[in-house]
């Protein structure tokens, strides 16, 4: 099973068989004061370095979030989408819970997007799966409904199943639904990693579809929470999940995601994994590893 993002002049394969898809989650101002009145400003010079940082650490792909309390988030966002598409070609995911700024990141966006996201509530999967099938959009499931989100994980795969098959009902097709298990804190819920795999190894071996998800979420309320996020996301990883929206930037990230390439088979012959490790002899350093010698000589 393969789900395809593109934008003008790239493709991204999301599927169990190739290298795990990255998802740069950092232009969201959900959290970050000062990018949110910045955007709201009209002012996306973070927006442009964060874009360009997160692609060069690795990203795939990037999500788009305008979510600014009292802002036009549908015409923030449709700014934003061209900005980011103007100034790199990593696929992105629009990333909205108000419908009309998801339709205006659409039509806005160049290629075949990422929509982010429906879940399993009758209104919300009759409002935005027209808008996934008229822009040919892929879409993430999100596996809670008007019920909540239940720590029953035989429920979630109930939602997530009726999810896939609803966009199958719109002509959806199968491959372009993504769907996000929900990952909650481990901090509050003994046995929320345990969830999570179990129903990630569902969507692969039951409903064949892909999965994202959020994986620092979990060590929510918990000190030191790199190395938990890290070692989650390669454990799921192994249990089947074959994306995330994620930092790239985050070096236990980062790091885990390559070595679950890495031990899945998905990295051939290690090449990315060595090439990311290499060890530059004296007489092979690049300028940076020199300046960085000379400095300490100095400093001795």
């Amino acid at each position: 099973m393969e789900t395809v993002i593109s934008s003008k002049t790239k493709t991204v394969i999301i599927g169990p068989e190739r290298p795990f898809t990255i998802i740069g989650e950092r232009i969201n101002p959900t959290g970050r004061k000062l990018l949110a009145a910045e955007m709201a400003a009209g002012n996306f010079e973070r927006v442009i370095k964060d874009a360009r940082a997160q692609v060069e650490a690795g990203a795939h792909m990037l999500d788009v979030n305008a979510g600014i309390p009292l802002a036009d988030e549908p015409a923030i966002l449709a700014e934003t989408v061209k900005l980011v598409q103007s100034i790199t070609d990593a696929p992105l995911s629009i990333d909205s819970s108000i419908v009309a700024a998801l339709e205006s990141g659409l039509a806005a966006y160049e290629g075949k997007a990422l929509l982010n996201s429906v879940t399993g509530e009758e209104e919300r999967l009759e409002v935005v799966l027209p808008l996934v099938k008229k822009y040919g959009a892929a879409v993430i499931g999100i596996s809670n409904d008007e019920t909540g989100i239940s720590e029953d994980p035989d429920v979630r795969f109930a939602v997530a199943k009726k999810i896939v098959e609803r966009a199958m009902d719109y002509g959806i097709p199968k491959e372009d639904v993504i769907i996000d298990p929900l990952v909650m804190p481990i901090g509050a819920m003994r046995y929320a990693g345990q969830q999570v795999f179990a129903i990630l190894r569902r969507l692969r071996e039951e409903l064949d579809v892909n999965s994202c998800c959020g994986a620092s979420n979990v060590s929510f309320g918990l000190p030191n929470r790199g190395p938990l996020n890290g070692n989650f996301l390669a454990m799921m990883i192994a249990n089947g999940l074959t994306s995330a929206i994620t930092n790239p930037i985050e070096h236990e990230i980062k790091q885990s995601i390559m070595v679950a390439d890495v031990m899945m088979g998905h990295d051939e012959n290690c090449l990315a994994w060595i090439q990311a490790n290499r060890v530059e002899t004296p007489g092979n350093e690049d300028g940076g590893e020199r300046r960085r010698r000379r400095r300490e000589r100095r400093r001795e």
